[in-house]
């Protein structure tokens, strides 16, 4: 069971312009790269209930004391799998974000 959270995400550069947006093959969200370092930072999508993300916490920096990267494997998951994880799983986002 995914407890309830609280709270917003927001997506922010100091140059806009140095945001790469990817969408993979599903076409189901919008995959951030910073185009100076090529680093993942994180996803961001549009759904009937709203915008969530997921943050790559491997991108901050000082770098956190996490947990071991569990291996995820979501390539037999359907379109709307994909959007029901993301709304249950992910962060809303801020209006704002980019």
């Amino acid at each position: 069971m995914v407890a309830m959270l609280t709270g917003v995400l927001e997506f922010r550069s100091a140059d806009p312009t140095r945001v790469q947006r990817y969408r993979f093959g599903g076409r189901t969200a919008d995959f951030l790269i910073c185009r100076e370092c090529g680093v993942f930072v994180g996803v961001q999508m549009d759904t009937d209930k709203g915008r969530f993300g997921v943050l790559n916490v491997l991108s901050l920096r000082p770098l956190l004391a996490l947990a071991a990267a569990e291996l995820m494997d979501y390539g037999a998951e359907s379109a709307e799998g994909r959007r029901l994880r993301r709304e249950t799983r992910g962060t809303p986002l801020a209006a704002e974000s980019v």
